[in-house]
C-alpha cells in the first residue's frame, strides 16, 4: 500500500490590520509596539505594502479593558494600520497575537484589495448666489383649502390676540 503525500499549497492574500495602542503608552514607545506587530507578520512569511503610522484619536465611545482585577475605561488611543500579503494561516495567527496582547485595546485583521481603498473625499459643490437674486418663500396651503389675501387689518388684529394672552 502505497501513501502519497502532497504538500499543502500556501494560499497569499491580501490583508489589512487595523489596531488600537491604550493611550496609556508613551508615545515614543507606540513605535516599539508597531515592530512587534511587524515582527509576528515577518515571522510567519507575510509580506508589508502599506502601512499608517498610529496617531492619539478620540474614540466614538469609552471601551473597557480588563487590566489585572479591575476594568478600565479608554476614551482614546493610538489607531494605526498594516496593508500585508500573507497566507491565510499568518492572518489568524496575527489575529490571536493582537488579541493577546495587553497593549492592544482593540483590533481587526480583514481580507482586502491590494489598490489603495481609502475613501477619497469630494469638496462639497457650492451654488453660487448674486447678490441680486432675492429668494421667496412660498407657503402652501394645506390639503383641500385655498390660500386667501390676509389684510394688515387682520395681521394686527392677530398678533393683539396673541400676545395679549
Amino acid at each position: 500500500m502505497t501513501t502519497e503525500t502532497q504538500e499543502e499549497e500556501v494560499i497569499t492574500r491580501i490583508y489589512e490590520a487595523g489596531y488600537h495602542i491604550v493611550p496609556t503608552v508613551k508615545e515614543e514607545d507606540v513605535e516599539k509596539v508597531v515592530s512587534g506587530i511587524r515582527s509576528e507578520i515577518e515571522k510567519f512569511g507575510g509580506s508589508f505594502i502599506a502601512e499608517g503610522a498610529p496617531s492619539l484619536a478620540k474614540l466614538a465611545f469609552s471601551m473597557d479593558m480588563r487590566e489585572g482585577e479591575k476594568h478600565v475605561g479608554y476614551d482614546r488611543g493610538y489607531f494605526g494600520w498594516i496593508k500585508f500579503e500573507a497566507g491565510t494561516h499568518t492572518a489568524k495567527i496575527l489575529t490571536d497575537s493582537l488579541q493577546a496582547n495587553p497593549l492592544i485595546l482593540r483590533a481587526i485583521v480583514f481580507k482586502t484589495l491590494r489598490e489603495d481603498t481609502r475613501a477619497k473625499f469630494k469638496a462639497p459643490q457650492l451654488r453660487e448666489v448674486k447678490r441680486t437674486d432675492v429668494i421667496k418663500s412660498v407657503r402652501k396651503a394645506p390639503e383641500g383649502e385655498t390660500a386667501a389675501p390676509v389684510s394688515e387689518a387682520d395681521l394686527d388684529k392677530a398678533l393683539e390676540t396673541l400676545t395679549a394672552e
